[in-house]
Order: C-alpha cells, then sequence, then structure tokens
C-alpha cells in the first residue's frame, strides 16, 4: 500500500494550480471533472495533492477548514475494505463503488481520529 494523495477543496483553481506548479515547481500530473467537480491531481512522483473545485459549493477553506480526505493504494478495493472493517470496525462514508470516470474502486472510511481515508485501486 502506498499514500498516493491528500485531497482538499479549493476556492479559486487557477491561483492553487499557479502557487503549486509556479510558486514550488511542482506539476499538474492529470485533471478530470467528475459531477461537476474539477480535481487537479499537483505533485511529484511519490504524492499528490488532489484540488477540488466546485464553483457552486459554498464550503470554507484555509487553515485546514477544506481539507477532504487522505488517499490510500491497495491492490484490491473490496478486500481491502472488508479486512480493515473487520479488523477496525471503522465508521463507513461510503463501502466500495466504481468511478468508472476515473477508472477506479474506492471505498471511503475514518480512521480513529475522525480523518477520512480513501482505499483506492487502479482499474486497468
Amino acid at each position: 500500500m502506498d499514500v498516493i494523495h491528500t485531497a482538499v477543496w479549493v476556492d479559486n483553481i487557477e491561483r492553487t494550480i499557479e502557487f503549486y506548479t509556479e510558486g514550488l515547481e511542482l506539476d499538474v500530473n492529470w485533471e478530470v471533472v467528475n459531477d461537476g467537480v474539477q480535481y487537479v491531481y499537483i505533485g511529484g512522483e511519490h504524492g499528490e495533492i488532489q484540488c477540488k473545485y466546485d464553483p457552486d459549493a459554498d464550503y470554507e477553506t484555509g487553515a485546514a477548514g477544506g481539507f477532504d480526505h487522505i488517499a490510500i493504494g491497495v491492490e484490491n478495493t473490496d478486500e481491502a475494505f472488508e479486512t480493515l472493517c473487520e479488523r477496525e470496525d471503522p465508521p463507513v462514508h461510503t463501502p466500495p463503488i466504481t468511478l468508472s470516470t476515473m477508472n477506479r474502486r474506492i471505498a471511503f472510511v475514518e480512521d480513529p481520529d475522525g480523518y477520512v481515508v480513501e482505499l483506492v485501486q487502479q482499474l486497468g
């Protein structure tokens, strides 16, 4: 398993991209729009920041108010989810589902401190 990204909500996607790419010289690795939300993955070889932007949303960003989740790469989302639930019985936010637009199978649970953890399996 690997940590693959930390997700944050942003209120100005262009400003955020400029900060990380021009200011910190990181790369935009890939982008996708899913259900009206723009996802921009910025980072390097060993991890990314998933910047989430929804022009219609009303949410607080900054000072960790926009923190969304930590993503962990797994070989098989269903197996990892079942094992984790058997061993730890975490609160479940989303049981395993497939996101065809992102070519991933995912699930969301909470860690002991209430942080949301996404289990991500790359499909195909």
